[in-house]
């Protein structure tokens, strides 16, 4: 009767609260897209942001999870059937939503929003949270669900199960080359960020020592204390960002001030490291640790954001947007705005971590919402965030730090003069002014996304903590918090790309079957060294591109991010069709009939435009015709430079047009897949791991319902679940079969 009572009190309020929240975010969407020439706060974009994600999550997420994919509570996952203790192995959901968050989370959300700002803010607004709601986290909740009920397979291993043998070499092929793609920006972003930063070293580099110790006292020296570990990590976090400038400022500074040719050397000995031992001793903890700054920052900006209330400097669409020869990448508003933003809308990516550590981790299928969905949402915020830092700087400054020196020249005075020729308002006094405010010696052309965000982002927060005095804190701060950020991906990144290659070698031959045992030290280290070795020099290739490497491969990262969401958009369609979820399968194939059109326009407009700007073939001729005329041509210093574009334009080319049909074959095999099924269900099994009832007790929320708390308490289970025999040893199942 109580019961009954609360929940007829419960509905009216709940309504009411949503009720609000939809009005929230109404009007600020109405905000930003209606006004005209009046000033705009930052602070409609946060509302329109939150009140969209609230809604996306509360409604659309539990649809999907409980009416299309039917999660089920009672059935095992690979955590708890496989527990091994290196790679399987079950995890609180909120350390696993931290490394999931942490893993998926890369240089996107924080670079591409920053370089889509030259549309205007709604542009890349929209596309932030439209393509998040109903694409990108789609995909990743998706994913997490179908490879948890494979055992954890890798997206390319489901392909080639649930596809076929063509389709599924293919998107083996082109996943695994992606893959390996991304790994490598994400590094290119940590190195530039890194390079000859001493504070940004000391600081990102002892938070492995940290993690080590955390893993270490939640397994041995105190297990389940999951709060306890977390106030420890974070005291010890903070403390080795405020020691970072004690270092910069000490006798200690040329020791950690290094080259980008030695911070290459040391990420790719970090990721070999990382990718080989097991998860809960670094991977997990420090994933766990970074997400804590993260969140952290993002929701403080946000704070900031609401409090300071700053207004919207660059216009909702800018001229760049129809005539595509804007400064800071060329190209028009379609398809290149859904390009460049990846991460945060919808990425690829993120399908590999959903399909490669987590699902190996996972308590509960009723977890994917909350880990999958949920997470994608917080990267998204990032996203945001970043968008909205670098739409309230001045537009001048803006476009003096993201324009390459060729564009703007190398000087304030050339810079200066060349803005305000767009239309822009920019003096020298306000570029050597802003550099002076955080103690840098020039802004000018600090491309790649990562100093437009701090500088923004420490505008924010210098006007609601510490005034000018604070500005260099915060902007340095800034760059060390991205490089983290984009760090954390790369252990995760380069621990599923040993599960994709693991995979693919052992469906060779039956010989080569051992390989795919994660507890054959053999087969482990030499997969990872091989993903390592491979990246490494792509890595290595990018610092010493006479381009800058930015500019040569994330064209080539954002292109292949979208295939490669698109390639596992098809998959998930092709499991909802053949699982008998025909009228659900929307779903899924409408955000794939969206990235499939909008990614291979782009593919081929990368490869074929007559703009040099635009098409890598036509770079190429341009610098091929420059050297057989003897002519030099910028930014290249000499012929070795000529010859370097050209190689590296006929690479990009290549590869762009080659992982365009790999995908395309994919399509095909996919469509037969489908329509074998619809004619004839039973010739089309679907290779799913069978039914386990599960011992396992876990919430499916970050928070406990009363049914939960009550089901925890009667088994004698604290809040983050587990085993009842096993309650006792306060020890996760996976860690108590080992």
């Amino acid at each position: 009767m109580q019961l009954k009572q609360q929940a007829r009190w419960a509905r009216p309020r709940s309504i009411a609260i949503w009720t609000g929240v939809s009005i929230l975010g109404a009007i600020g969407w109405a905000m930003l897209a209606l006004s005209r020439g009046e000033e705009v706060s930052a602070a409609w974009m946060v509302a329109a942001a939150l009140g969209s994600y609230a809604i996306g999550y509360r409604f659309y997420a539990r649809f999907i999870q409980n009416r299309v994919l039917k999660a089920d509570k009672t059935r095992a996952t690979p955590a708890e059937r496989l527990a091994d203790g290196l790679d399987y192995h079950a995890t609180d959901r909120r350390v696993l939503l931290g490394h999931h968050f942490a893993g998926i989370s890369g240089a996107g959300p924080l670079v591409g929003p920053v370089l889509a700002a030259q549309m205007g803010y709604l542009p890349g607004t929209i596309w932030i949270i439209a393509g998040v709601i109903f694409a990108g986290a789609v995909q990743d909740m998706v994913v997490l669900f179908f490879s948890t009920r494979r055992d954890g397979k890798s997206l390319g291993q489901i392909a080639r199960e649930e596809i076929g043998l063509v389709g599924g070499i293919a998107a083996v092929i082109a996943i695994f080359a992606i893959m390996i793609i991304i790994l490598a920006v994400l590094a290119l972003v940590v190195v530039n960020a890194l390079a000859e930063s001493p504070w940004g070293t000391w600081s990102v580099g002892l938070t492995i020592p940290i993690a080590l110790f955390m893993g270490v006292y939640l397994r041995y020296l105190r297990p389940g204390r999951v709060a306890e570990v977390t106030l420890i990590g974070v005291a010890l976090l903070l403390l080795a960002i405020t020691s970072g400038r004690w270092i910069a400022n000490s006798g200690l500074a040329d020791a950690f001030t290094l080259a980008p040719g030695t911070l290459v050397t040391w990420l790719i000995i970090y990721g070999f490291v990382a990718s080989v031992v097991p998860v809960w001793l670094l991977l997990v903890p420090r994933d766990y640790l970074s997400t804590f700054m993260k969140i952290g920052t993002i929701a403080l900006l946000a704070v900031a954001l609401v409090v300071t209330l700053p207004t919207l400097k660059m216009e909702d669409v800018t001229d760049f947007a129809s005539r595509g020869d804007g400064p800071v990448f060329a190209g028009s508003l379609f398809p290149f705005v859904f390009i460049t933003i990846a991460c945060g809308a919808l990425s690829g990516f993120h399908a590999l971590i959903s399909s490669g550590t987590t699902p190996k981790m996972i308590q509960k299928e009723t977890q994917v919402r909350t880990i999958g969905y949920g997470a994608m949402l917080m990267e998204s915020s990032v996203a945001m965030m970043a968008i909205t830092a670098a739409c309230i700087l001045e537009p001048g400054v803006y476009f003096a730090m993201n324009a390459p020196p060729a564009v703007i020249g190398d000087t304030v005075q050339a810079a200066s003069e060349t803005i305000t020729s767009w239309g822009f308002t920019l003096t020298p006094d306000q570029l050597t002014s802003a550099a002076h405010a955080v103690q840098e010696s020039s802004l000018l052309s600090r491309t790649g996304g990562a100093p437009t965000l701090a500088l923004g982002l420490s505008t924010i927060l210098t006007d609601l903590f510490g005034g000018d005095t604070m500005a260099a804190y915060w902007y340095h701060f800034a760059i060390m918090f991205e490089a983290l950020f984009i760090l954390t991906a790369i252990d995760a990144g380069t621990r599923v790309g040993r599960f994709i290659l693991q995979d693919a070698l052992a469906s060779i031959h039956p010989r080569l079957g051992r390989l795919r045992s994660t507890s054959w030290l053999p087969g482990v280290l030499l997969t990872s060294g091989v993903v390592v070795a491979l990246w490494g020099y792509l890595l290595w290739v990018g610092v010493h591109d006479p381009l800058g490497g930015i500019n040569t491969l994330y064209p080539v990262f954002g292109i292949s991010n979208q295939l490669l969401g698109a390639v596992a958009l098809a998959v998930c369609t092709v499991l909802l069709v053949k699982s008998g979820r025909l009228r659900h399968a929307w779903v899924t194939l409408v955000p794939l009939a969206w990235v499939s059109v909008v990614t291979l326009t782009a593919s081929w407009q990368k490869v074929f435009s007559g703009d040099p700007a635009v098409g890598f073939l036509a770079q190429r001729d341009k610098y091929q015709d420059g050297i057989d005329a003897g002519q030099l041509i910028g930014p290249a210093k000499d012929m070795d430079d000529m010859h370097t574009i050209v190689t590296n334009a006929t690479v990009d080319a290549a590869v762009t047009g080659l992982l365009a049909l790999l995908v395309i074959v994919v399509f095909a095999d996919a469509l037969r897949v489908c329509v074998k099924a619809l004619r004839r269900p039973g010739s089309v099994p679907l290779a799913e791991a069978p039914y386990v009832e599960s011992r396992l007790i876990a919430p499916a929320g970050l928070f406990p319902t009363r049914e939960e708390r009550e089901e925890l308490a009667a088994a004698g289970l604290g809040p983050g679940g587990g085993i009842p025999a096993q309650a006792g040893q306060e020890r996760a199942p996976a860690e108590a079969r080992e």
